[in-house]
């Protein structure tokens, strides 16, 4: 059960990490370049890098909150396809893994 709790300090964790970044990258998209032809030139650009890494980050946040949904539930770290356990060790690199080695 160590490993269970140790699991949801480092998802918390994450989604505590994520969540603040989105928010800088929020602030940033707030001061949004003209981009007409011929305008914008580099800010555009960053502008349209933040966006993406924004959503980047939604589809992560998104992610971790499933898997501490799925942690409540008693769900994290089983196998979405064959049901069996996942390996810890994979679960410690891929803390919002949803399949095994085997079935990925």
């Amino acid at each position: 059960m160590e490993k269970t709790g140790n699991s949801k300090e480092i998802l918390e964790a994450e989604l505590k990490e994520a969540r603040e970044k989105q928010k800088q990258l929020q602030d940033q998209l707030d001061d949004k370049p003209d981009f007409g032809l011929g305008q914008g030139g580099t800010g555009a650009a960053n502008w349209e890098m933040n966006l993406a890494r924004k959503n980047d980050l939604s589809s992560r946040v998104e992610e971790l909150e499933e898997a501490l949904s799925n942690l409540e539930k008693g769900t994290y770290g089983i196998c979405e396809n064959c049901g069996k356990p996942i390996d810890p060790e994979r679960l410690e690199i891929l803390p919002t893994t949803k399949l095994c080695a085997e079935c990925a």
